[in-house]
């Protein structure tokens, strides 16, 4: 999706419709410092306010995703070129946050192990023992905090796949949260078959061909 073309087509459908930035930031409960970053390209509305953009603006979603005012004879075909582009927007968007779940583990780690280090440091120099808890518990807790975070991320980022019947989905965050694992390859029921399999982490919702 060109978000700049899609920025100026906002800015032109709001302008037919004879309102401010302002005024449509107000319709929709926004600053309109948000419908700004629109119009100029710098960011996309929210998927949960864009039907009431549109609804404002008078065009579809897809008119809004393409950028442009559809005929009959261009519709399916834009319709499809943007859903193919959102997919491949999720699947990217997915890929950053498996990133991040990497960066976060390895950096909440290293910040647990060094509490605990200094912590040792102030025991060896005989300091109360408290010092060393308190330390300790500020890792754990960091620690703790970061990996539910981790966990929700490996969770909501791409899909399992049963490795019975190949059905890929979302799981709850229970039963990713007490599955056993290996790395991102967990134990767990599949919703569709109802067989209990590992099942790896993968990106796209569709499986690929043979």
């Amino acid at each position: 999706m060109d978000q700049i073309q899609i920025g100026k087509f906002i800015a032109e459908k709001r302008k037919e419709q004879g309102i401010t930035q302002m005024q449509l930031a107000e319709k929709m409960g926004i600053t309109d410092r948000a419908v700004s970053k629109w119009e100029t390209g710098r960011s996309l509305p929210d998927a949960s306010i864009m039907l009431d953009l549109c609804n404002i603006l008078k065009i579809t979603v897809n008119e809004l995703l393409c950028g442009e005012e559809l005929s009959m004879e261009s519709y399916n075909e834009k319709a499809e070129q943007a859903l193919v582009e959102m997919v491949k927007q999720k699947e990217e968007a997915d890929r950053r946050l498996l990133k991040m779940e990497i960066v976060i583990g390895v950096l909440s780690t290293v910040f647990l192990f060094a509490m605990l280090a200094i912590g040792i440091v102030f025991m060896v120099m005989e300091k109360p023992m408290w010092i060393f808890w308190l330390l300790f518990g500020i890792g754990m807790v960091q620690f703790i905090v970061a990996m539910a975070f981790a966990l929700k991320i490996e969770q909501v980022a791409g899909y399992y796949e049963c490795a019975e019947c190949g059905h890929r989905y979302i799981p709850k965050y229970s039963s990713v949260n007490f599955a056993m694992h290996m790395g991102r390859t967990r134990y767990m029921k599949c919703p569709k078959c109802g067989k209990w399999s590992w099942q790896k982490k993968v990106i796209g919702k569709e499986q690929p061909k043979n």
